[in-house]
C-alpha cells in the first residue's frame, strides 16, 4: 500500500475518492494572481500528484485569474477516469490582483463557463459555492439565490454536484432545503478550530468537510509545541499538522497546495505518520491553548 491509501477514502459526490488529495492554489503567481514563474514546474507538480495517486484535485477559474485551471488542463487533459476536479465559484479578481465578490445568478453562469472552457470539461464534477458576506470570516446571511442559480445549472447537466464555502452551520442547512450539500469547504487547521463541532455534524450526515488554508494560508502555522513534537518524530512541523487532520475526523479531505515537487512529496507522505493517543493529545490542545 502507498502513502497517500493509507489516507483512507471518503465520499465525495457519486464517487469516493482519497482523503489526501491536492490544492491547486498555489500554481498561480505570487498572490494566485498571474503566471507562475516557472510553468513547466507547474505541469510537473500536477503530473506527479496523478502518478503518486491523487484523484482530488481543488482549483478555481479565479485563482490567476484562469491560470491555474489552463495548467490543469495542459498537464492532465485527457482526464483520468477517476479524477475528482472540484472548483469554485462566488468570487473574481480585480486589475490590481485584489478579492472581489461576484455571486449575482448571471455571474455564476458565466463563471461555470469558464471554468468548463478553460479546464475542457462538458460537466463540472462538484462546484464549491464561496459566499463572501464578510471577508475573515463567514457570516449570515442569504444562501437561496446563489444555490438556486446553481441548482438550474445542475438541472442543464452542467454540474454534477453542489458543495458551500466559506459558511455557517445555518447556511449550510438552508441550501440543503433546495439541493443535495455534498461538502463543505471552510477554514480550519490545527489552530483554528472554530468549526469542531460542525465538523462532527457533517459527519454524522455523511457530508464531506475540506479545510482550506490546512497549513495556515498565508500566514503559516507557528507553533513551539508542533516543532517540538515535529522535531521528536522526524517529520515537518507542517506534516504533523496534515497528519493530525487526517486523524481529526474520517469525512476530513485534504487539499494541501505547493508548487513544488519536494513539498508535494512530503505532503503526500503524512498518512504513513503514526500518532499515538499522548501525541495527539498534544497537539489537540494547541488549537484550545
Amino acid at each position: 500500500m502507498s502513502s497517500i491509501d493509507q489516507s483512507g477514502t471518503y465520499r465525495l459526490g457519486d464517487r469516493s475518492v482519497k482523503r489526501l488529495g491536492y490544492g491547486a492554489m498555489q500554481l498561480a503567481g505570487p498572490g494566485v494572481f498571474g503566471p507562475p514563474k516557472d510553468r513547466p514546474q507547474a505541469v510537473a507538480v500536477l503530473r506527479a500528484a496523478i502518478a503518486a495517486g491523487v484523484d482530488h484535485i481543488d482549483t478555481s477559474d479565479f485563482y490567476g485569474p484562469h491560470v491555474t485551471n489552463e495548467i490543469i488542463r495542459e498537464a492532465l487533459h485527457p482526464y483520468p477516469d477517476d479524477l475528482t476536479i472540484v472548483t469554485k465559484v462566488g468570487g473574481k479578481r480585480g486589475a490590481d490582483g485584489s478579492w472581489l465578490k461576484a455571486d449575482a445568478p448571471d455571474e455564476l453562469r458565466s463563471a461555470v463557463q469558464d471554468n468548463l472552457r478553460n479546464l475542457g470539461l462538458e460537466a463540472l464534477d462538484v462546484v464549491n459555492m464561496r459566499f463572501m458576506f464578510n471577508p475573515h470570516h463567514p457570516a449570515e446571511g442569504p444562501v437561496e439565490p446563489q444555490i438556486e442559480a446553481l441548482a438550474e445549472l445542475q438541472r442543464q447537466g452542467l454540474i454534477r454536484h453542489i458543495g458551500v464555502s466559506h459558511v455557517t452551520a445555518a447556511q449550510i442547512e438552508a441550501a440543503r432545503r433546495i439541493v443535495d450539500i455534498v461538502c463543505v469547504q471552510n477554514l480550519y487547521n490545527l489552530v483554528h478550530r472554530d468549526d469542531d463541532a460542525l465538523i462532527d455534524e457533517l459527519a454524522a450526515e455523511g457530508i464531506a468537510y475540506v479545510p482550506y488554508f490546512p497549513l495556515g494560508g498565508f500566514s503559516p502555522l507557528q507553533s513551539d509545541t508542533l516543532n517540538a513534537l515535529a522535531q521528536r518524530l522526524g517529520v515537518t512541523p507542517m506534516q504533523l499538522a496534515l497528519a493530525w487532520l487526517l486523524r481529526r475526523s474520517p469525512n476530513i479531505l485534504l487539499i494541501p497546495g505547493t508548487s513544488s515537487l519536494g513539498h508535494l512529496k512530503e505532503n503526500l507522505a503524512v498518512a504513513a505518520i503514526d500518532l499515538d493517543d499522548a501525541t495527539l493529545g498534544e497537539l489537540d490542545a494547541i488549537g484550545k491553548a
